[in-house]
């Protein structure tokens, strides 16, 4: 067992570990023999022959089937948003579970799921996000709910009226249909918080969030409404922030200042808090996030596949705040693979140096994916460990798969799970107490009847608007490559990158 991390190089261990839960919480930890014997007609789970973890917690995550699957490349971030504008409909159901299979499967069973781009009215966006939370529960994994708030700036940086009088007569039209999809008023949307938070947040694996999706997209009515639900609900927020060069450059014009300064305004920072990204946070920002008690969800694969830079996660860490990992759609291999994604956290900050603290270690990237991620949503420290009085959620890991053909024995454990594991060797998943996945079986939903439903539907013909955003995301890609081709002043971002012609 693997019970909780102490540093970024130190953690707890018990070589004969084994722990008794009782209604969701763990009730007595101790080795096997002694429980075994105090306890002879209790189940045993597996055989023994597993490393026991706390649970994974993915705290950024949007949808199920992958952008590459529906047709959308991996661009840099802002002309994604265009190419996103051709994704099939799903069904959000099966779209949800889909994803949660490769989740549960890698050892996560809690994840801030950040809903958002859900067309029609408020009864229709209410009724697509309860769509989403009857997967979560029907497999049985722990959910913290928002759904993503954006009231302006709605596909550039730039008011949805102005980009539409930009284009030219012809895809005008095309372009505010698109735009008249999402008919969500602000007020709207905190009634939609107000409901979901009434109906799920009473139960165990279910918890709402709030998420002002990002700076450019909320207005400060927006943004003072999220601060007031917040303080009034106790319920935390999670925010994308300054994800981009270009983001950074619209806080600037915005403000005048970062964007870390701008939402201080509105007294939004602070442990309640959660900035998806913050790749292009200066010094400033880090000290008054970290003075603020501010966290960060490091999304490390999606950085990489959308050009967006590396977060300063070596300084987020030395200055003590609390960074999660969020797998945010899909990590590198374009899947939900936590296990390959702390390898990628451990490798990506390994700067050139001899300091231990300088760079991440096995005991870091643990943390970051338990206790990290769940201090982002409102169950906080009640789950990331295996202590008495925790919520039972772990996963246990086959150590043959790990230690087979050979490992030397001054390798330790957690060293061997952190660089060797796959997710195919993952035995078992408990959720609450419950065991949702068990040598390679889901539990509670069959897997192939959801994954047959999926084709099924994604096989029929593309209904009228699929045809016309395909059409329209095809057509407005230049004219978004145009509206950010001088956006940025390359002397503002010294990190920002313009390639030369010279050798």
């Amino acid at each position: 067992m693997i019970t909780k991390t102490l540093s970024a190089t130190v953690w707890e261990e018990n070589a004969d570990g084994a722990l008794i839960q009782e209604d969701g919480i763990i009730a007595e930890i101790g080795t096997y023999g002694v429980l075994r014997r105090k306890h002879p007609h209790v189940p045993v789970v597996v055989s023994g022959r597993e490393v026991m973890l706390p649970c994974f917690v993915n705290a950024h995550h949007h949808v199920g089937l992958m952008p590459v699957q529906l047709g959308s490349p991996h661009m840099p971030l802002e002309l994604w948003f265009v190419t996103r504008m051709a994704a099939r409909n799903v069904n959000p159901y099966l779209d949800t579970l889909y994803s949660a299979f490769e989740m549960i499967g890698s050892g996560i069973t809690t994840v801030q799921h950040l809903h958002g781009w859900a067309p029609g009215r408020l009864p229709d966006v209410e009724k697509r996000a309860g769509e989403v939370i009857r997967a979560y529960e029907e497999i049985g994994m722990r959910v913290s709910y928002c759904f993503a708030l954006r009231d302006q700036n709605r596909l550039v940086y730039q008011a949805d009226q102005d980009f539409v009088a930009s284009l030219p007569p012809e895809l005008r039209g095309p372009m505010q249909r698109w735009f008249d999809r999402f008919q969500l008023t602000l007020e709207d949307n905190l009634d939609l918080f107000r409901s979901l938070h009434g109906t799920h947040n009473p139960k165990r694996r279910v918890r709402v969030q709030l998420a002002p999706a990002n700076l450019h997209w909320c207005s400060d009515k927006a943004l003072a409404a999220m601060a007031e639900l917040s303080r009034s609900h106790d319920a935390p927020i999670h925010m994308h922030l300054v994800e981009t060069a270009y983001q950074k450059e619209y806080a600037r014009r915005r403000g005048g200042g970062t964007a870390v300064e701008y939402l201080d305004r509105f007294g939004l920072l602070g442990p309640n808090m959660t900035l998806g990204h913050g790749v292009w946070l200066n010094e400033k920002d880090i000290d008054r996030l970290a003075e603020t008690g501010t966290c960060i969800c490091h999304n490390c694969s999606s950085n990489f596949r959308l050009r967006s830079g590396v977060a300063s996660l070596n300084r987020f860490e030395a200055k003590g705040i609390n960074t999660a990992i969020g797998l945010d759609e899909a990590g590198i291999n374009d899947d939900r693979d936590m296990l390959q994604e702390l390898r990628l956290v451990l490798r990506a900050h390994r700067v050139p140096g001899m300091g231990d603290d300088d760079v991440p270690g096995m005991g870091q990237v643990l943390r970051m994916a338990t206790v990290g991620g769940a201090r982002t949503t409102s169950w906080r420290d009640s789950l990331g460990t295996l202590e008495v009085g925790k919520g039972a959620d772990l996963s246990l890991i086959d150590w043959d798969s790990i230690a087979y053909p050979y490992l030397d024995e001054l390798t330790p454990t957690l060293d061997a799970v952190v660089q060797r594991a796959k997710a195919s060797a993952v035995r078992a998943v408990m959720c609450d107490g419950e065991v949702i996945y068990q040598e390679g079986r889901f539990t509670r939903v069959d897997r192939d009847s959801v994954l047959k439903a999926l084709h099924d539907d994604l096989s029929r013909a593309l209904a009228d608007d699929e045809v016309e955003r395909r059409q329209l995301s095809k057509a407005l890609l230049p004219h978004a490559k145009r509206f950010y081709a001088e956006y940025i002043d390359p002397s503002r971002h010294e990190l920002f990158y313009r390639p030369s012609s010279r050798v």
